[in-house]
């Protein structure tokens, strides 16, 4: 059941009639040599981890180290139960959620890397938004986190996931096709569609910098956290209603490498351009905040 590319992937799941999930716990199994009660378990952590982080800042904001971000998670939940919120549940939720796992991560909590520290609310905020407004069980959580563990994989195997070496769209971008991917399969789409979700991000956040202020994972970090989950959540949407991606996954993974390897230093996680290299960003990075 191993596989190189989305391509191998999809033939997989029509041979076998399965879904994408189900295909990576096969795999892990198989090249793990373990057992399919180990992986679960250990997935049952990870889903633990993913739920506290992205649930406990909205109670006790949490300030970065740098200084720059914490208690946004509980303000954009103050203002989606007001009634005044213009996304949705959906859409409100992941990004709260997204926003709450970057206070964790730059306070030095707990977090799961998906597949990044600095993009990690993607993919819980996407899953979790969907498991509150549908009631969906941990054990469907579960196959979508597996859905996802297959698009990060074929990234890494075949693209990068580091910022230095394709800017955020390898972070961010890769992390919300990570995350259409598994809500797509968690609403009931298939594996076409799935990859197709995670194209369809790919292309949409295509040459997206990473230019982190004074070089900390904050600001704007936590921001595009939430952006890739609304954009993992919106290009979900297209592919359940039936629209395809024209570009199939593994050529959209591979034009995004090919990007990122042409983006200049400046703009691959140095903090000297972009956001960074601005003048309240450098005001920032000498300690302007006042923090």
């Amino acid at each position: 059941m191993d596989f190189k590319n989305g391509a191998e992937l999809l033939e997989l799941c029509r041979k076998h009639r399965c879904s994408i999930s189900d295909v990576m716990k096969q795999r892990e199994c198989e090249l793990g040599e373990t057992s399919l009660d180990t992986l679960q378990t250990k997935m049952e952590r990870i889903l633990e981890i993913m739920r506290e982080s992205s649930t406990a800042p909205i109670k006790s904001p949490r300030k970065s180290i740098g200084g720059l971000i914490g208690g946004e998670a509980r303000m954009l939940n103050e203002h989606r139960t007001s009634g005044k919120s213009i996304c949705g549940n959906v859409i409100s939720r992941a990004i709260t959620y997204a926003c709450a796992v970057l206070e964790v991560n730059t306070s030095m909590g707990l977090i799961v890397a998906a597949p990044t520290a600095g993009s990690s609310g993607i993919v819980p905020g996407v899953i979790l938004a969907l498991r509150d407004e549908y009631h969906i069980s941990d054990s469907r959580l579960i196959d979508a986190l597996f859905n996802a563990g297959a698009i990060g994989y074929l990234a890494m195997r075949n693209a990068t996931v580091a910022g230095a070496v394709g800017g955020c769209q390898a972070e961010v971008g890769v992390a919300a096709a990570m995350a259409a991917s598994a809500a797509t399969e968690l609403m009931g789409g298939d594996p076409e569609q799935c990859l197709s979700a995670a194209s369809s991000v790919l292309m949409n956040m295509l040459g997206l910098v990473c230019d982190p202020i004074g070089g900390l994972v904050e600001c704007p970090c936590q921001g595009r956290n939430a952006a890739g989950a609304a954009i993992a959540i919106t290009a979900a949407e297209m592919a359940l209603s039936g629209i395809r991606q024209i570009i199939p996954f593994d050529e959209m993974l591979a034009a995004m490498y090919a990007v990122g390897k042409k983006l200049p230093s400046e703009l691959r996680e140095t903090a000297l351009g972009g956001c960074a290299a601005t003048p309240t960003g450098c005001a920032f990075a000498c300690g302007g905040c006042g923090q």
